[in-house]
């Protein structure tokens, strides 16, 4: 190696160490004595590969689990995203001088992070497949019953994706959604709007309207929760975050389309995909059959039903009116 950059790193490890009011050389020896790390300690792969309990003997039921955390991962990353978004972003130098949030969000930085969130959507969305033509529809049938009332409904990150995404009275019902316009993000608004949030008359029961065991056990478990985080990302989810640019900013086509794309993917594609698979391993007539946990899929699903939109600002009253509509005609047209 260079004797002038190994000198100059040395000095920089020294200035690290110093400003920590730490010994380098004590580092330096537990350097010398620790093993190197291999990927399968880095990943963590003996804990991972642990972690798919399934609660039948059907081989597909595997397929099944390790796709659902495979989702879970994909949207830990989109969360990553969000958070970076809505504090700013972290600014390490390479020598690990930490200098905190930036001040202000920067537009190139934005656009970056809003792009690699539509990037995880679509792996998911793309991927599906593994789902909806992966397993065998007999065994589907059969292994689901053991799961109840677990569901894929009840996954807190994509509430959380939905919260840090938009303004709370755009996640209201859209029966609600005209009463809520108006309404404080303060705790008690949000508490209030949180009582209509769409996704509540997706787990109902079909034939009483009452709370399915589903939500009452995921009302229980993270309400509180994400209430909370509703409250704290009120000034800070992604729409907020794009309203705090100027106006030339916040006029970029790039970011508008990437903006545009992350609605998109989360309100029409994913869910679309998700109505999809279903139908495929559940409608046996008009009525269809009740999804694990008995949430109500076919009126759930659809974004034509809920016309759930991140930001309906950015779109024009047509696109609004036909929201999700080229999707299921693009499906019909390439079955």
């Amino acid at each position: 190696m260079n004797q002038e950059l190994l000198q100059d790193q040395l000095e920089k490890l020294r200035e690290k160490y110093e400003a920590m009011g730490q010994d380098m050389n004590s580092y330096l020896d537990g350097l010398l004595l620790s093993n190197y790390l291999p990927y399968w300690e880095y990943a963590r792969l003996d804990s991972l590969m642990s972690l798919q309990h399934t609660k039948t003997d059907f081989p597909d039921e595997l397929i099944f689990i390790v796709y659902h955390q495979i989702t879970e991962l994909y949207f830990r990353l989109s969360l990553h995203e969000y958070e970076q978004i809505g504090n700013n972003g972290r600014n390490v130098l390479l020598n690990g001088e930490d200098k905190g949030w930036r001040d202000k969000l920067e537009p190139g930085y934005f656009k970056e992070r809003v792009r690699r969130i539509n990037e995880y959507f679509r792996a998911l969305t793309t991927s599906y497949s593994v789902m909806e033509m992966g397993m065998e529809k007999e065994q589907f049938l059969r292994f689901r019953m053991a799961l109840l009332p677990a569901s894929g409904f009840q996954s807190a990150q994509y509430r959380k994706i939905e919260i840090c995404s938009t303004m709370m009275n755009n996640l209201v019902h859209v029966d609600h959604r005209e009463k809520f316009k108006d309404t404080p993000s303060d705790h008690e608004g949000v508490k209030e709007m949180f009582q209509f949030i769409y996704w509540k008359t997706g787990a109902t029961d079909l034939e009483t309207g009452k709370k399915t065991l589903t939500l009452k056990q995921f009302e229980q478990k993270y309400t509180d929760e994400l209430v909370a985080l509703a409250v704290d990302y009120s000034d800070k989810n992604l729409w907020a975050k794009y309203l705090t640019l100027s106006d030339e900013e916040r006029n970029d086509e790039a970011l508008i389309a990437q903006m545009k794309m992350l609605d998109a993917n989360v309100n029409i594609n994913w869910p679309l995909q998700h109505y999809k698979t279903a139908a495929r391993y559940l409608l046996r007539d008009e009525s269809g059959v009740p999804a694990t946990g008995g949430t109500n899929w076919q009126k759930y699903l659809p974004p034509r039903f809920m016309k759930r939109i991140f930001f309906p600002e950015l779109w024009t009253d047509i696109e609004k009116e036909n929201w999700g509509k080229a999707w299921v005609e693009d499906l019909v047209q390439n079955k």
